[in-house]
């Protein structure tokens, strides 16, 4: 089995928990999607990464580890992570629908919404909570936490540093599949509060 030269960065930005992403700004990560995209470089860094308990994972336009059997503790944490992700993701998308792979955005365009908007104003308060911000934080802050959060998980990344404008990578699509999976029989739905 012959692994392609660039493995060792491969498995350095995976091992991470980061993505690569086919529209990732940064050419050296757009060229990293291109080399494992390829069926054959696919396949033979599946099977190496897979005999040391990682598994490369394809996604829409990105690529991910995920392991094999995980400690209770290990699910546990990724089960708070995935409520955290929902209410951002949750709050993205009221504040606009169309918030998806490819969309661009600034921080003040997001707290301008906030300010105006009840809904989105009330979901920021719960993120408060959920981001361990005292409830006076200003909403920018709010903001911009939620980006770093997006940009340190590799959902997002800084597009234009002068403007402080970002975009939205096609790992994000991860989340909405997240959320998109969630299935709730319908005779425990009444069970739940809203």
């Amino acid at each position: 089995m012959k692994v392609p030269k660039q493995t060792a960065e491969i498995f350095e930005l995976l091992s991470k928990r980061q993505f690569i992403c086919s529209n990732s700004s940064d050419i050296h990560i757009s060229k990293l999607y291109e080399i494992i995209d390829d069926l054959d470089n696919f396949d033979a860094l599946y099977d190496y990464f897979n005999a040391i308990n990682f598994i490369l994972e394809k996604g829409d336009e990105y690529y991910y580890f995920s392991r094999k059997n995980e400690s209770r503790a290990d699910l546990e944490r990724k089960l708070e992570i995935a409520c955290r992700w929902i209410d951002i993701l949750d709050f993205l998308k009221t504040f606009d629908n169309n918030f998806a792979s490819g969309y661009n955005f600034t921080p003040m365009q997001v707290a301008t919404e906030v300010s105006v908007q009840a809904v989105l104003k009330n979901k920021a308060d719960s993120l408060k909570n959920v981001l361990k911000l005292d409830e006076k934080t200003p909403y920018l802050e709010v903001v911009n936490r939620i980006i770093k959060s997006l940009c340190d998980d590799g959902f997002v990344e800084e597009e234009n540093e002068i403007l402080k404008s970002y975009k939205v990578l096609s790992s994000f699509k991860f989340l909405e599949e997240l959320v998109n999976n969630i299935n709730i029989p319908e005779e425990i739905q009444h069970e739940i509060p809203e």
